[in-house]
C-alpha cells in the first residue's frame, strides 16, 4: 500500500476508554517523520478529552466521523477492552473497513476490532496476558498468542506495549520501504526490524545457566553481525564474537529475541536487501553479495519467501513509488 505525496494518508489514532498514553503515543512517534505524507489525528468517541491510565487526560481533536473517513486507523491499548465496546465504535470501525481503510490494533485494541468482526475467519494477536480472553470470546478468530504482530492484509494486530513500535514501523516499510523504516527506527533508538513471527514472551528462570552472556554482548554481536551480512556467518560465528559456546549462545539469544540466531540472520540480510534495492542500482547478483544470502537463485528463493515478489519486481514497485514522489513534490512547490 504505497503512500503518494500528492495526498496527505490520515491516520486516525482511536483512543477509547481508560487509554495506555504510551501506545497511544506511538503512532505520532513513528509517522509523524521526516516530512512522511501522514496526518495524524487523535481521536475519541468525541471530540474532547479523554481518560488515560495515567491518571490524566488526552485531547481528542476529533470524533468518530473521523475514524470512519480515515485511510489508516489505529486502535491502541484501552483498560477497559474487557467489557463492552460501544457501538458506535464498532460502526465506525466497521465503516472504515467497508471503505478499504486498513484497520490496526495494538495491544488490548484487538478487542475492538475484535467487536467489529474484523478478526472473524482469520488470524489476530494482542497481549499474551489477553490472548486466552480474546479466544474465548471470538471463537471466530484464530487467536496467535506468540508472535509480534500478525498482518493480515487490510486488517493488522500486534501484542503488547513495545510490539507496537514494531507493527507501526511494519507499515512503515510497507508503504515507504526499508529505507525509510530503517531511518526512523534509527531516530527513535528502535530495533530495525523484528519479524512478527518472533514470539512476545517467554518465562525464563531466573538461574538458567545462561549468565555467561550478558545482554549487553548480545547487542554487541548483533551489531556486528548487522556489519558482516556480507559474511557467510554461522552461529558458531555469533557465539564466539560473545564470547560463549554456540549452545549456550543459542539458547541465550533465543530467551532474549524471540527467535533463533539464524532465523534473525536470515530477517536481517533480506531487510538488508531490500534497502540496497530501494536505494541504490546494484544488479541482483551484487545485491545477493552484499547481504550474504549466497547464490542470486539461493537469494531469490529467500527474498520472495519474505517479501511474496522476486527483487526485481519490488525494485520495480518502489521505482514508481519514487517516480510518483518526485513527481508530486514538483508538483507542489518541492516540499
Amino acid at each position: 500500500m504505497p503512500v503518494s505525496r500528492a495526498r496527505r494518508h490520515r491516520v486516525a489514532v482511536l483512543a477509547l476508554g481508560r487509554a495506555l498514553p504510551m501506545e497511544i503515543g506511538m503512532p505520532f512517534q513513528i509517522f509523524d517523520h521526516l516530512d512522511l505524507p501522514y496526518e495524524v489525528v487523535l481521536c475519541g468517541l468525541a471530540s474532547g478529552p479523554v481518560e488515560t491510565t495515567g491518571g490524566w487526560s488526552v485531547n481528542a481533536t476529533h470524533g468518530l466521523e473521523t475514524v470512519a473517513a480515515a485511510d489508516t486507523v489505529i486502535v491502541p491499548a484501552f483498560r477497559d477492552a474487557l467489557g463492552q465496546v460501544p457501538p458506535e465504535v464498532v460502526e465506525a470501525l466497521r465503516r472504515a473497513h467497508r471503505r478499504g481503510a486498513r484497520l490496526v490494533s495494538i495491544c488490548t485494541g484487538a478487542f475492538a476490532l475484535a467487536a467489529a468482526g474484523l478478526f472473524d475467519g482469520r488470524r489476530a494477536t494482542t497481549h499474551w496476558q489477553y490472548t486466552h480472553a480474546l479466544a474465548e470470546r471470538y471463537p471466530l478468530v484464530t487467536v496467535d498468542p506468540d508472535v509480534l504482530y500478525v498482518d493480515e492484509g487490510d486488517v493488522i494486530s500486534s501484542a503488547g506495549v513495545a510490539s507496537g513500535i514494531d507493527v507501526c514501523l511494519h507499515i512503515l516499510r510497507l508503504d515507504h520501504g526499508a529505507a525509510v523504516a530503517n531511518t526512523v527506527a534509527r531516530e527513535i533508538v528502535a530495533a530495525p526490524h523484528r519479524d512478527g513471527g518472533q514470539a512476545q514472551f517467554i518465562e525464563r528462570p531466573l538461574h538458567d545457566g545462561m549468565s555467561a552472556v550478558s545482554a549487553s554482548e548480545l547487542a554487541a554481536t548483533r551489531d556486528w553481525a548487522m556489519a558482516n551480512l556480507d559474511r557467510p556467518l554461522t552461529v558458531t560465528d555469533l557465539a564466539a564474537h560473545a564470547h560463549a559456546s554456540a549452545r549456550t549462545f543459542a539458547r541465550r539469544f533465543t530467551a532474549e529475541t524471540g527467535t533463533t540466531p539464524l532465523k534473525w540472520l536470515n530477517a536481517a540480510r533480506v531487510d538488508r536487501a531490500r534497502e540496497l534495492l530501494e536505494t541504490t542500482a546494484l544488479g541482483i547478483d551484487r545485491v545477493s553479495e552484499l547481504c550474504g544470502l549466497g547464490t542470486p537463485a539461493n537469494f531469490r528463493t529467500h527474498f520472495r519467501r519474505v517479501t511474496g515478489v522476486s527483487p526485481s519486481d519490488y525494485r520495480r514497485t518502489f521505482d514508481r513509488v519514487e517516480t510518483r514522489r518526485n513527481a508530486a513534490a514538483m508538483a507542489g512547490g518541492g516540499r
